[in-house]
């Protein structure tokens, strides 16, 4: 009996959505590939989470959804903690980014997060819900929660990004 399992993706150019980033607002940008303007991140087709529509991307908020699959699993059986941690840090990156203006970038200084529950195969959808807290010329903040579809809480995180301005001529 063979147990092995293969899984193949594939991604698009990760330089058609960063270029195109540099040109727009942080909302705008997101929207666009929520649209299908520009590609997700490779990020996202490895571990296949997505945003599925532009309702999932607002001023300081945005939804991320993933359903639990076993090539997330660690050595014990469950989503591996990794993941839920990218999840998380990917929406609360992308909340903070809908706040910022084009060419304006940012960047994680720190990642708290908190395991409530395991994510297993059968576990329904999940949503990494972000929201931004503050956001001030050098620094932002914003919370998350990763909840099912019932509002079951799985995990919560907060991070404080950098604020990656242009310089100044």
């Amino acid at each position: 009996m063979t147990t092995e399992r293969t899984r193949t993706f594939t991604w698009d150019d990760p330089t058609i959505g960063a270029t195109a980033a540099r040109h727009l607002s942080g909302l705008d940008y997101l929207r666009g590939m929520a649209r299908g303007d520009y590609p997700p991140p490779p990020i996202a087709r490895a571990l296949d989470f997505s945003l599925l529509t532009e309702d999932d991307i607002q001023d300081g908020r945005v939804t991320f959804r993933m359903t639990p699959q076993e090539y997330h699993y660690n050595p014990i059986g469950s989503v591996h903690g990794g993941v839920y941690a990218t999840l998380l840090d990917s929406a609360l990156g992308c909340a903070i980014h809908t706040k910022l203006h084009a060419g304006v970038g940012y960047t994680t200084v720190d990642l708290a997060v908190k395991y409530l529950r395991p994510l297993l195969v059968g576990t329904p959808q999940v949503m990494a819900v972000a929201e931004v807290i503050s956001v001030s010329r050098q620094v932002a903040t914003a919370e998350a929660r990763l909840v099912d579809e019932r509002g079951k809480l799985y995990a919560h995180a907060t991070t404080t990004c950098l604020i990656l301005r242009p310089d100044r001529a």
